[in-house]
């Protein structure tokens, strides 16, 4: 399993936008990134700092798409059991730390020749392709970033940490339906894999106009990782906006009043109330 952590930097232009349009909303995080290490157990590795996303308003941002899988049907859908990868060699280990080193001390060309040949060296496992799609998307080759990204899912097409980088890769890149699928492949794949959630929040939130998914997915992330701060604000303000999207009752709607007698059902008015989304 690869360390699980997943982050991205929004553009330029698109925070221009979104700064604009903020208030006071809490400002959105995606789950911060980290090289990763290929160790069948989970590996350990210095975590970079998250990189803030500007919370937009309802009116700024666009329509939700049509095709966007809730997260909640994608974690129920069965994933497909992948042939258990083989434990790695000594020499692969100390051959990915190398090159984690040199990414880490800014030796971006250094350490792009080490993971294309680690690549090579050993192609059953995902880690040089996802270190390669962070290590262009850090310099801002974004198109190469998607292609690393890519070739690490077919490598491991149920491997969380490579959908989920994918994911903030292409919605960088403005592909906002695709990152979606993304993330969701990500949690189809790991059902308890936080920080997909927490990403496919801020991307329905932000990007895709979705407050009601956007809720479903922050509260997710919160359950699963335990985390208060500051997901619980996010929470508390999609909330708002989540009860506004939800479809007022009919105006023709029989008043309590009129309910037949005996009936022991709830009256009409309180059957049409909208649901609170807070739990």
């Amino acid at each position: 399993m690869w360390s699980r952590r997943c982050a991205s930097v929004a553009p330029a232009v698109a925070a221009a936008v979104l700064l604009a349009a903020c208030g006071s909303a809490p400002v959105r995080e995606e789950a911060p990134a980290t090289q990763v290490v290929p160790t069948k157990a989970s590996a350990s590795a210095a975590a970079t700092a998250p990189q803030t996303v500007p919370p937009a308003s309802p009116a700024a941002a666009p329509a939700a798409s049509a095709g966007a899988v809730p997260a909640a049907a994608a974690a129920a859908a069965p994933p497909v059991a992948p042939p258990p990868l083989p434990e790695p060699p000594k020499r692969a280990i100390a051959d990915f730390e190398r090159a984690v080193g040199l990414m880490r001390a800014g030796k971006t060309t250094d350490a792009e020749l080490e993971f294309q040949q680690i690549a090579v060296a050993y192609p059953q496992f995902a880690a040089a392709d996802i270190n390669l799609g962070l290590l262009y998307r850090k310099i801002g080759q974004l198109d190469r970033s998607e292609q690393a990204l890519r070739a690490a899912v077919e490598r491991e097409s149920a491997n969380p940490v490579a959908w989920t980088e994918l994911g903030v890769t292409l919605r960088l890149r403005g592909q906002f339906k695709d990152a979606g699928e993304a993330y969701n492949r990500a949690i189809a794949a790991d059902a308890g894999y936080a920080p997909a959630y927490r990403n496919l929040g801020v991307l329905l939130d932000l990007y895709q106009g979705d407050p009601v998914g956007a809720l479903s997915a922050y509260q997710r992330y919160k359950e699963l990782s335990g985390e208060d701060k500051p997901v619980s604000s996010w929470i508390a303000e999609v909330r708002v906006r989540a009860g506004k999207a939800v479809p007022a009752p009919p105006k023709d709607a029989a008043p309590a009043s009129d309910a037949a007698p005996g009936n022991d059902s709830a009256p009409a008015k309180d059957a049409a109330a909208p649901k609170s989304n807070g739990g």
